[in-house]
């Protein structure tokens, strides 16, 4: 059991399936769009999702149309959708019966945009990831930020985690609901070196 809420991104193979959900991890996220390197495909979803259990899945799109995103959803069978266009929250909530991520790449807006977009979404969705593929580290502008957001965003935190020290503090000082981390490839088959993510994973981890 984990002290935290944990959202694995990216998965895209059995072997961090299988750990991540036996450490027990909430949600495992796999990329939904054929572009992305790491598209899995709904056969290879469907293998995987046989061999595991008590962990939501969770469909990641880039999409920015909602007629291509319904399509891809009726070829997995999945527990969440997470999409980073806010203005199709509405419409997917309304059509959708599995909850709704959105994710917001904080790269692409400015700090004092976030609490007015975490506020007009936040009723609909049942988390907001924060990412930012650009920033390592968490910078002290967007920590002020964050720490200024309602508790009752269910905010996920999905930059800044490579200091396991650094997770603890934001856990204990920043109103978030808990922690994304991503997957990655297998070396071969059935084999994984899993590093940070396992580090990560045993630290938070309750007795």
């Amino acid at each position: 059991m984990l002290s935290t809420i944990v959202k694995i991104s990216n998965v895209t193979n059995l072997s961090d399936a299988r750990y991540c959900a036996g450490m027990g991890v909430e949600m495992l996220g796999f990329t939904l769009d054929p572009e992305n390197p790491q598209y899995i495909t709904p056969e290879k979803f469907a293998e995987i999702r046989s061999w595991i259990a008590g962990v939501q899945l969770v469909g990641e799109t880039r999409s920015e149309d909602v007629h291509e995103i319904l399509r891809l959803l009726e070829q997995y069978p999945l527990d969440a959708l997470e999409i980073g266009v806010p203005a199709m929250v509405p419409f997917l909530v309304s059509e959708l019966s599995i909850p709704v991520l959105l994710r917001i790449n904080i790269d692409e807006i400015d700090p004092e945009d976030l609490l007015p977009l975490v506020r007009d979404y936040n009723s609909s969705v049942s988390y907001t990831l924060l990412e930012s593929p650009q920033n390592v580290s968490l910078p002290a502008k967007w920590e002020e930020v964050i720490g200024q957001l309602p508790e009752s965003a269910n905010i996920l935190l999905g930059f800044g985690l490579g200091d396991i020290d650094q997770i603890h503090h934001y856990l204990d000082t920043l109103p978030i609901e808990g922690i994304s981390l991503r997957g990655s490839e297998e070396l071969r088959p059935g084999y994984k070196d899993y590093g940070m993510l396992m580090d990560i994973l045993e630290a938070l981890e309750t007795d």
